[in-house]
């Protein structure tokens, strides 16, 4: 057990022939123990430094790991929100891919039916040329024959062979 500044104080040494100075003993004595107890002063201010200091150590330690898991699940969020933002791309792309497929095919069911359409308008007008230029080259003959009854058979027999084509 280390000695305290009242074991210094206290402690008596015997008397002998030829000793040591009383007083001046005596007032190393009281040195030793003005020096000690400044050192156990200073040792016991620097233990409570110590002591404060590792706390603040113990927080600052604590405080960088929560700003470790921090940073790690910021890092983690973003990774994830990129690679959302990625899938979600994505879809966008397959969703315009399928519209834009979409659109063309529609666009070329229509150009095929206009196409088709025209090619039958096509035929109905040359079947219309063709009724209507029967009908004036009849009509011409007509007027440069006088014969009005072989008009008259001729057109029924035209349109006999209209009505039997369909047309």
């Amino acid at each position: 057990m280390p000695l305290s500044p009242i074991d210094i104080h206290n402690k008596e040494f015997g008397r002998s022939f030829r000793g040591y100075n009383e007083d001046e003993v005596d007032d190393f004595l009281e040195r030793v123990i003005q020096d000690y107890e400044g050192l156990i002063r200073t040792n016991k201010q620097l233990e409570e430094d110590m002591n404060r200091l590792n706390e603040k150590l113990a927080h600052y330690d604590s405080l960088e790991d929560s700003l470790s898991k921090s940073i790690l699940v910021a890092q983690e969020t973003a990774e994830e929100v990129k690679s959302n933002a990625r899938k979600e791309a994505q879809l966008i792309i397959r969703e315009a891919e399928k519209n834009a497929d979409r659109i063309v095919s529609e666009a070329l069911n229509k150009a095929r039916k206009i196409a088709l359409d025209m090619e039958e308008m096509q035929k109905q007008a040359a079947v219309f040329r063709a009724r209507f230029r029967s009908l004036v080259q009849s009509q011409l003959e007509m007027m440069e024959s006088g014969d009005w009854q072989s008009f008259d058979r001729e057109l029924a027999r035209r349109e006999a062979a209209i009505a039997e084509s369909g047309l």
